[in-house]
């Protein structure tokens, strides 16, 4: 069992956009962050693994001083087309102050407004990260939260 890649969870978004109309607002600032160690596997395209409190995101979840489970809320969502022809997600970035956490090696957003929690997406760290009485942040990439390049 490992973390291995990120991705975005393929049931989630195909029922965005079929005929479930699952309703995911991005824009949304309900959907949460939460980490994970590497004791998870997680599973991208299986119907059963899109929700968080649902194996296998109901076991492994970081824990610690400074942190709560179930994560933070992702705050200053935007979407921007950036560069032309992408759609970007982006978000302030993420952090626990005077947070005492060990071996994070993932983040799972989810949608907590929803009653599934439907999981969004995975970022792999591609390491173990811990603090001591430190500031955990999660700095987004130039690229934000994801990046969906519409004319490749």
């Amino acid at each position: 069992m490992a973390v291995t890649a990120s991705g975005m969870f393929i049931t989630t978004h195909i029922d965005i956009f079929d005929t479930t109309q699952l309703a995911i607002d991005y824009d949304l600032e309900t959907h949460k962050i939460a980490m994970f160690t590497n004791a998870i596997t997680p599973n991208f395209t299986a119907a059963g693994d899109t929700a968080y409190a649902v194996a296998p995101y109901n076991a492994n979840e970081v824990s610690g001083a400074g942190y709560t489970a179930g994560g933070n809320v992702l705050t200053s969502t935007a979407f921007t087309e950036s560069p032309a022809g992408t759609i970007m997600y982006d978000a302030a970035d993420t952090q626990w102050a005077s947070s005492t956490i060990t071996n994070a090696r993932c983040s799972l957003c989810y949608a907590d407004a929803l009653a599934g929690n439907n999981a969004l997406f995975l970022h792999n760290f591609t390491a173990d990260f811990s603090t001591v009485n430190g500031l955990f942040l999660i700095q987004w990439a130039a690229g934000g939260l994801w990046t969906w390049d519409l004319t490749p």
